[in-house]
Order: structure tokens, then sequence, then C-alpha cells
């Protein structure tokens, strides 16, 4: 997690590049976020789905941090300036992001009738060097997060069971922590705003 506002290769706040958008230029020290990421790889998983007759899954991996973003929910306007930057908020903003991908590519493809479905999962708390640029941060998640956290195996097994699981099959447009369909913010299943931020994303990564 960025301390200061940080932006990719792309001139893009480095959180909403990073967990949510990726980047147009995949060179070197480029992410491939959620969005583009899907995208480049969606019609030929539609291809293997018609041809198999396999139910193909999209699973994000999103965070209950998603609660933590502005009050419109995703900050159009301003979404990669620096004034007034507050890397919890941004962290937050990206992590709505990847719930409103998979609930509107779920609502596409559901239109289409494709056999894929799409979801978001929370892993739960982790400990990794998410925190790493924030000293006090870091400090706090090793001490009390030795306790309450997950193992990072821990942590995969709602995304296996998303992915994997013949009680899932189905099922989209959802969110889940703990191996269950879980609550999230009001904002996260705003529809309007799901089509917003999808727009607004095609045009990022189109440009």
């Amino acid at each position: 997690m960025a301390r200061d506002c940080t932006r990719s290769p792309d001139g893009l706040e480095l959180h909403f590049a990073t967990n949510h958008i990726g980047t147009p230029k995949l060179s070197a020290g480029c992410s491939c976020g959620h969005f583009l990421l899907t995208n480049l790889l969606l019609e030929n998983m539609k291809s293997a789905c018609r041809d198999s007759g396999v139910e193909g899954r999209i699973v994000n991996v999103s965070s209950s941090g998603h609660i933590m973003t502005y009050p419109e929910g995703i900050c159009f306007d301003k979404v990669h300036d620096p004034s007034g930057f507050n890397s919890l908020i941004a962290y937050g903003q990206s992590k709505l992001a990847n719930i409103l991908h998979m609930n509107e590519l779920s609502r596409i493809l559901k239109d289409e009738g494709v056999n894929i479905s799409a979801n978001t999962v929370h892993p739960g708390v982790i400990v990794t060097s998410l925190f790493r640029n924030r000293t006090i941060v870091s400090a706090l998640m090793n001490t009390v997060g030795r306790i309450i956290s997950r193992s990072v195996q821990q942590g995969a097994a709602t995304t296996c069971y998303v992915a994997m699981h013949p009680q899932v099959q189905g099922i989209t447009g959802k969110y889940f922590g703990n191996c269950n369909i879980a609550n999230t913010s009001s904002q996260a299943v705003d529809a309007e705003l799901a089509k917003k931020l999808s727009n607004f994303s095609l045009q990022i990564v189109s440009s």
C-alpha cells in the first residue's frame, strides 16, 4: 500500500492501476490488473465454455476494505488526483472497483447467455507485505496480525471454493467471505455505479 500518491508507468494512481485496471502498456514493471486481464482472456474463455459445455468461473479477489472509500464510491474525476490523497481510501476504492467489475460482468454475461460466472471474494486478514510502506501500520499488523490473521493457505480457501466447488455452480454476481456469500456495502451493489465504472475502465484500457 503506497504511502503517497504514486503512479503506474501509464500515469494511473497505483492502487487503482494494480488492483483494478492494469495497464494497457504491458512492459516490464507494469501490472495486468483484474479488469484488463479479464478482458484479454474473456473471448477465449467464452469459446472454451461453448466447446466444452463446462461452466467457466471468473473470480476477483477484493477485500472487506472496500467499505473504506469515498462517499460517492468511485471518485471518477479524482481517481488520479494527488490532492487530498489518502492511501487507505485509495485502496478501498480499488477493492470496491473489483466488486463492481464482477457484478457488471455477471450482468453482461447473463444477458449474452454465456455459461460463465463472475464473483468476488474476500480472503480474510492475511499478514503480507501490503503495509510495507506504512511503518506503524506494518508493525501493528505484524504483532496483532499474527494472532488474528489467517495463513496464506487459509486465505486461499475461499478463492479455491468459489473457483472450483460444485456448490457454487450457477451462482454469479456475488461476494464471498469465509466460503459463504457475504454482505457488502450498498455502493458495491449499485448497478448504475458498476456500469459507469465499466465504461470508465474501458476508456482507459482503450486509450
